[in-house]
């Protein structure tokens, strides 16, 4: 089977499904996103089965809120990272700190008002600190850990040029109005220096969780003149 992936909106989360020899989802969704889910299925024809693992980019509440109904759905295995691991088996996963001003102001609402209390699921997959490989499903790229949005995050690097970053990136009207590096992170830093990982790695194009794609050279252009706000 040749390659191919799509982005499918779930709430206000991009899902991407992987198709190769076998396929993968990245990303459980957000809240009320299950339809989205469905229709973005049944548009392109694929069967939910089909789906064997649900690859998280990382714990957070917004990646993981539909991933009970969509497991049910898909009867998919779930991977993450060993340190978010504990956000899907608890259910309970925290909301990262604000960056900017925006991004403080974001997270200490959400703190206050946001309450997450998922169902717990267990986790079937513990990814490592040097990635995995997703040459067994026939698709030409690699996980990286790429910590920082949250210590377990974890990127897609696609051979083509292609990378699905998760939060590493934002480009969504209520989060930033350009794209450019997440408004919400448990450690900045450590999102530059991830991206000073992945960056050499041939990518091109970039595909977040929030908002559409963008060229590599937005990012590359905000790490060279990185300042913490």
């Amino acid at each position: 089977m040749k390659f191919t992936f799509h982005r499918i909106p779930v709430g206000i989360c991009n899902c991407y499904l992987l198709r190769g020899e076998r396929a993968i989802l990245v990303d459980g969704g957000a809240w009320g996103g299950l339809p989205s889910f469905e229709k973005g299925l049944r548009d392109l024809k694929v069967d939910p089965k089909e789906i064997e693992l649900i690859l998280l980019t990382h714990g957070h509440w917004d990646h993981i809120t539909c991933l009970a109904e969509i497991q049910k759905l898909t009867g998919a295995k779930i991977a993450v990272h060993e340190k978010d691991k504990f956000m899907v088996e608890t259910g309970e996963p925290p909301f990262p700190a604000g960056v900017t001003f925006y991004g403080r102001m974001i997270s200490s609402a959400a703190k206050f008002f946001l309450h997450s209390h998922l169902p717990p699921l267990k986790v079937d997959t513990v990814i490592p600190d040097a990635g995995m490989s997703l040459k067994p499903f026939g698709i030409p790229g690699e996980v990286v850990y790429t910590p920082g949005h949250s210590m377990g995050h974890v990127s897609l690097v696609l051979e083509d040029g292609n990378a699905i970053v998760g939060d590493m990136a934002m480009n969504d009207w209520y989060l930033r109005l350009t794209p450019g590096l997440p408004i919400l992170a448990d450690d900045i830093h450590a999102v530059v220096e991830s991206w000073k990982k992945i960056l050499p790695m041939g990518i091109r194009r970039i595909h977040p969780a929030h908002g559409m794609d963008f060229d590599a050279a937005v990012i590359e252009k905000e790490i060279a003149s990185f300042k913490l706000g």
